[in-house]
């Protein structure tokens, strides 16, 4: 039964095109050496973070995450157990970065600009991809 962290936080400066690459690609190797997936949201300087794993790993992870200057204002939104991960590979969504250049990186997700149609979402959306959907919304 895997644990899942939810949390939100805004960027201290917006990230350029090269940050948020190296941003993917680090999280690409830390999590899949971690065990840990999920999806991260960048909109308009404002970050939300899905984790899932082994509960463990995943609450030293965010203790490190809540330590990275690149970002202010964490809050913790949700966190529990869930059936099953809701996203098994780790993938980055943006907004405003919707170049065929993003779209080719490895790991984005079009998850802020498709609709729950388009992702082939069921009726039945779990808390977290609710969540997520709030996020990407409002911001």
């Amino acid at each position: 039964m895997p644990f899942f962290l939810v949390y939100v936080s805004s960027a201290t400066t917006l990230f350029s095109r090269a940050e948020i690459d190296a941003i993917l690609a680090e999280s690409h190797r830390n999590n899949a050496r971690l065990g840990v997936s999920g999806i991260l949201l960048y909109k308009d300087g404002n970050l939300m973070q899905l984790l899932e794993g082994d509960e463990g790993v995943v609450e030293t992870l965010y203790a490190k995450i809540s330590r990275d200057s690149r970002h202010k204002g964490l809050i913790r939104m949700w966190d529990g157990n869930a059936t099953e991960r809701q996203f098994p590979d780790w993938s980055m969504a943006f907004r405003d970065l919707d170049g065929p250049d993003a779209r080719g990186t490895p790991g984005f997700s079009e998850f802020l600009t498709a609709t729950p149609t388009d992702q082939g979402l069921e009726m039945e959306v779990t808390h977290c991809q609710q969540l997520l959907n709030l996020f990407k919304v409002s911001m």
